[in-house]
């Protein structure tokens, strides 16, 4: 986690009155877009990056979500959520004394692409990709060659070779689902190295490789605060995030006692 302390605005310049204060809680994926974003924002912030690959285990991403909204400052406007609804994760987290802005997104690459039509359209014309994004690849071991060689070691250091040849069997099955490595550029990071990164691990696999040219627009609208009701769910004090189970993917309900 990282934070700073927001000047009480009795210290504030008078020209910086009239600009809000936003605490943002996001997934590590997304610290370079939203650094830079919230750098060109209007308005001031507060930062808490939560660790990449909670999404795996949503029940314990929803109590880590929810232990950084209830110690968000008090001197905030709102509660911005760097995330998707992210394996249910984001379900059931609850405002308190501050209202929460989350976008209608599945996951994070929503971000990326601009808007949840975006990825729908994508997902629906090639079901079976993986996505690699600089947060991702920076974050976690994305699947390639350098992913299998490195399970490969542990496995045989920790279980021995014919065991390790079992377990690796058993950790590629779930990549089987998957024949198309997906970059999203947003020009952030290192991307010429990214860029061949996937290449590379997408060649490997046997999969194919696309390219993509990221849409900025929904993290810019996020942060500077233009929130239509269309790509952005306002969940007010004492209510909480529910899956909607359309194409909306997020609702606000009520917190039952």
């Amino acid at each position: 986690m990282c934070s700073h302390t927001v000047p009480s605005e009795s210290n504030m310049p008078n020209s910086l009155a009239f600009h809000r204060r936003f605490h943002l809680i996001a997934c590590h994926v997304l610290w370079r877009e939203l650094c830079y974003f919230t750098s060109l924002s209007p308005h001031l912030f507060t930062f808490n990056f939560v660790k990449q690959g909670l999404h795996n285990t949503p029940e314990l991403l929803r109590e880590q979500l929810q232990k950084a909204v209830d110690e968000a400052p008090d001197e905030c406007d709102a509660i911005l959520l760097g995330y998707g609804l992210c394996s249910n994760g984001a379900a059931s987290v609850v405002a308190r004394g501050k209202k929460l802005v989350i976008p209608k997104a599945h996951d994070c690459i929503t971000f990326f692409l601009g808007s949840k039509e975006r990825y729908r359209a994508y997902f629906d014309a090639h079901p079976g990709t993986y996505w690699y994004t600089p947060g991702w690849i920076e974050c976690s071991v994305q699947p390639g060659k350098g992913r299998f060689d490195l399970l490969r070691k542990e496995y045989s250091e920790k279980y021995g070779e014919e065991n390790a040849d079992y377990l690796m069997e058993m950790e590629q099955r779930w990549m089987k689902e998957y024949n198309n490595a997906a970059y999203v550029d947003l020009g952030m990071g290192d991307n010429a190295r990214h860029i061949e990164f996937t290449r590379e691990c997408a060649q490997w696999l046997g999969w194919g490789c696309d390219e993509l040219t990221g849409d900025a627009s929904l993290i810019k609208d996020f942060v500077d605060g233009r929130w239509d009701t269309d790509r952005f769910l306002i969940v007010e004090p004492g209510e909480s995030i529910q899956p909607s189970h359309d194409d909306q993917v997020v609702k606000a309900g009520s917190v039952i006692p």
